[in-house]
């Protein structure tokens, strides 16, 4: 091999080892970007110019102190970045499972979208959180496990402000509703607006720890607001929710017909003679 050969392929490898030592340094600084991990990672860098110029200024004693210390700092990482850690291990598991062929793309759930439309119509608060590639197992052991298939008129059912399980999150595993009334982690992340209450919180705490959707309806203003990896959109229309969990999901929905006001009012408000009658089993 020549010299001009040995060094083009020198110069090859040179450039693809730059590249991903760029590569994992932005994934990583996205990955902190925003977080409570943010300030901690300026601290440490602090630790380390300190360490730095104790060593180029011979400063004997805090030299020595940083190097005693410093063995122990990689298990301090491990503990205050614990969270990130998973989170990005999660991301990298879940792009590789969708890589394989085997794996069945996830369904799109047009009730999820016509349950939200009738939140956001009537006001009432609710939160649907969205299984993937990660599994929930634990939050749904912390509610009332239903195991049953979804349905518009279960989510309607389960979020009716009267209803036992109308607190807490509803959590889809494919096709069927796990659980309701489920505690979620709140996410700890400062940046976040004050305007969140702790349903919006919730939403983000779950995606912050898994790859999960979830969908938030606000009990105050009726708005719809979607959280993904640990990113929160707000005032969404029905549509833009539906195009959002086409694409989160991994398959294309047609547009559902959503229900007209009047029939979700006429439904939701039954007149007393109607329950009068089926009660006492006459038909006026």
């Amino acid at each position: 091999m020549t010299p001009s050969l040995v060094w083009s392929h020198i110069s090859v490898i040179s450039i693809i080892d730059i590249v991903l030592v760029a590569i994992l340094i932005y994934q990583f600084l996205a990955l902190v970007r925003g977080t409570r991990a943010a300030p901690m990672l300026v601290g440490v860098a602090v630790l380390g110019l300190a360490f730095y110029f104790a060593h180029l200024g011979e400063l004997r004693t805090l030299n020595w102190l940083l190097s005693t210390l410093l063995p122990y700092v990689v298990f301090a990482l491990i503990v205050v970045f614990q969270s990130e850690i998973r989170h990005a291990l999660a991301n990298l598991g879940s792009r590789i499972s969708l890589m394989r062929s085997s794996r069945s793309v996830a369904e799109v759930y047009d009730d999820i979208v016509l349950a939200a439309n009738l939140f956001s119509q009537n006001q009432t608060g609710a939160l649907i959180v969205i299984e993937r590639e990660i599994g929930l197992r634990t939050y749904i052991e912390s509610g009332v496990s239903l195991d049953a298939r979804l349905s518009y008129d279960l989510l309607a059912t389960v979020f009716r402000p009267s209803a036992p399980l109308h607190d807490g999150a509803v959590i889809v595993q494919r096709d069927r509703i796990a659980a309701a009334a489920c505690f979620l982690p709140l996410s700890m992340n400062p940046v976040l607006s004050t305007q969140l209450g702790t349903r919006h919180r919730a939403a983000i705490g779950i995606t912050e720890e898994t790859d999960a959707v979830a969908v938030i309806i606000s009990e105050e203003t009726g708005s719809i607001s979607l959280a993904v990896s640990g990113t929160i959109e707000r005032d969404l229309t029905v549509e833009r929710l539906r195009e959002r969990l086409s694409h989160l999901l991994r398959r294309y929905a047609p547009a559902p017909m959503l229900p007209s006001p009047m029939e979700e009012s006429f439904i939701e408000e039954e007149p007393p003679s109607s329950q009068l009658s089926r009660r006492t089993g006459r038909d006026d």
